[in-house]
């Protein structure tokens, strides 16, 4: 052990990004007696919003909802860049002195629960140099998001390897690509793909969207302008809550008319994008997915940006199978050739559980695949463990403050009945299993059985939305009949973490 530091924290946080930050102020607020720290396996704070670096990147959720609840979002423009999200994370951190808690580079592999002990030992990597540190704390907030950060999905393409040009995934882009007066392809449909086909028209020679099947594609504006209007009149946290609320309440609108009245929604999307495009676009073809509005994420297209590029046809969309990459572009499967200097795989994201590390419980491998979700946040049978995830209908940061709001409770009731320790038990024969994400995107079936399970009924089910879950959540008795509690002899702490 002589090579590894020892340090001891109530709470640790895995993650530097928008959720571990959050969680870190949460604690530092409604837990104010924790001892908290982050462990941050990259270099830098801002997880998502720092790694991502393709051409206007930017967020498909409004900042009302995707900032957080006790920090009011006072840009104009409410559908920000990533650049401005990073500062928005970065101020918070500051702000709330959260910065002093990170330790960076220290990517999480392991993490160990003693029973005897109530206390896990977590083993980190240096990211760089390789050294192994250890950190002891008495709960574990898993903040590590729902993606690897190291490398992006991209499926085998055939032929790929004779393409002369430039082949590029959103998730590596380089520093100091040149794509002015360039061809452009850029295959996928989804949120990163529509991100990047208006922002690389502005300069490339021409952009080809290439997908296999559409997304549902929606314009709005990016400034909020009851937002912007309330400003003149109200202090700016009131116009911040007013804002959030109203947007929380138009986004579960659409979600629950898209589940109930697809056909309408359908209709309302198309109509509106035949108004946008002109007579000239096949919007059955490019613009109608096979599946019912929600049954994967929306594509927010903010003040039309990629409906203007494909009007003023410096955008093309084609909807096509790959036959093969070719030295001098993509051959479909229909014989057309598409020709291209630059190709960019927005072929979406290699999701991964609880960061990829591996947990054991009294010297017991657990499968997190096989544990249920309690309340979205914890997993029958492994202690003193939450995991922050957001919603997939919704912004990520609305449920993010819902769990983090639940992990401060939970924590000063134990600390009030003198507990140490707290475990999801599911003992009620009548709940059904049932997958834990209800999208049917790809990237999401691809991986779902890395991913814990989720029951039929309350507190294991996730209703993905926002007004029960606050009530389950936030106002729910802690004592449901669903968590076990134990009182053991507080350890003695091992050394005291350090801060900087």
């Amino acid at each position: 052990m002589s090579n590894h530091s020892l340090n001891y924290v109530d709470v640790l946080i895995v993650g530097a990004g928008l959720s571990g930050i959050g969680a870190a102020c949460h604690l530092q607020t409604e837990c104010p007696n924790k001892s908290v720290a982050i462990l941050e396996g990259r270099a830098t704070m801002g997880g998502t919003w720092d790694l991502f670096r393709y051409p206007g990147i930017r967020s498909d959720s409004d900042m009302y909802t995707l900032g957080y609840k006790f920090k009011p979002w006072k840009q104009a423009k409410s559908i920000a860049d990533g650049p401005a999200i990073l500062k928005y994370i970065r101020e918070t951190a500051v702000q709330y002195g959260i910065e002093r808690k990170i330790r960076f580079n220290q990517k999480v592999v392991k993490a160990s629960w003693s029973s005897e002990t109530a206390q896990w030992t977590v083993e980190s990597r240096h990211s760089e140099t390789g050294e192994a540190s250890i950190t002891v704390c008495n709960f574990l907030m898993m903040c590590s998001g729902y993606y690897r950060y190291d490398a992006g999905y991209t499926p085998d393409f055939p032929g790929v390897e004779q393409f002369q040009g430039t082949i590029i995934h959103p998730q590596k882009w380089p520093e100091n690509l040149d794509y002015a007066g360039k061809r452009v392809v850029v295959i996928g449909s989804g949120a990163t793909a529509v991100t990047l086909v208006p922002a690389m028209a502005e300069t490339a020679g021409h952009v080809t969207m290439l997908q296999r099947s559409p997304t549902y594609m929606v314009s709005l504006p990016s400034s909020d302008a009851t937002a912007n209007a309330l400003r003149r009149i109200f202090p700016e946290s009131i116009v911040y809550t007013l804002t959030r609320l109203k947007n929380t309440l138009f986004g579960m609108l659409i979600y629950q008319l898209s589940q109930r009245r697809p056909e309408t929604v359908k209709r309302f999307i198309k109509d509106k994008l035949r108004k946008e495009l002109g007579p000239d676009f096949d919007v059955d073809r490019h613009f109608t997915p096979p599946y019912n509005p929600w049954d994967q994420r929306m594509c927010l297209v903010p003040d039309g940006d990629m409906l203007i590029a494909l009007r003023e046809k410096r955008a093309s969309i084609v909807t096509d199978h790959i036959d093969t990459f070719t030295p001098t572009g993509i051959k479909l499967k229909s014989g057309v050739h598409l020709d291209a200097d630059i190709i960019v795989t927005a072929t979406g994201l290699s999701l991964l559980a609880l960061g990829g590390i591996s947990l054991t419980v009294d010297g017991q491998a657990t499968e997190i695949n096989k544990s249920v979700a309690y309340k979205g946040a914890m997993l029958t049978g492994i202690p003193n463990i939450a995991f922050v995830f957001g919603y997939t209908n919704a912004s990520w940061t609305l449920k993010a403050d819902l769990i983090c709001t639940f992990v401060c409770r939970l924590l000063n009731y134990m600390d009030k009945h003198g507990y140490r320790q707290v475990t999801p038990r599911l003992n009620d024969p009548e709940v059904e299993d049932l997958p834990l994400l209800n999208l049917t995107s790809n990237y999401i079936l691809r991986a779902m059985d890395q991913f814990p399970r989720q029951g039929s009924k309350l507190p294991w089910r996730l209703y993905q939305n926002y007004f029960l879950d606050t009530m389950m959540i936030r106002f729910g008795s802690i004592q449901d009949g669903a968590l076990e509690f134990r009182k053991e002899e507080l350890p003695a702490k091992v050394g005291e973490v350090a801060t900087a």
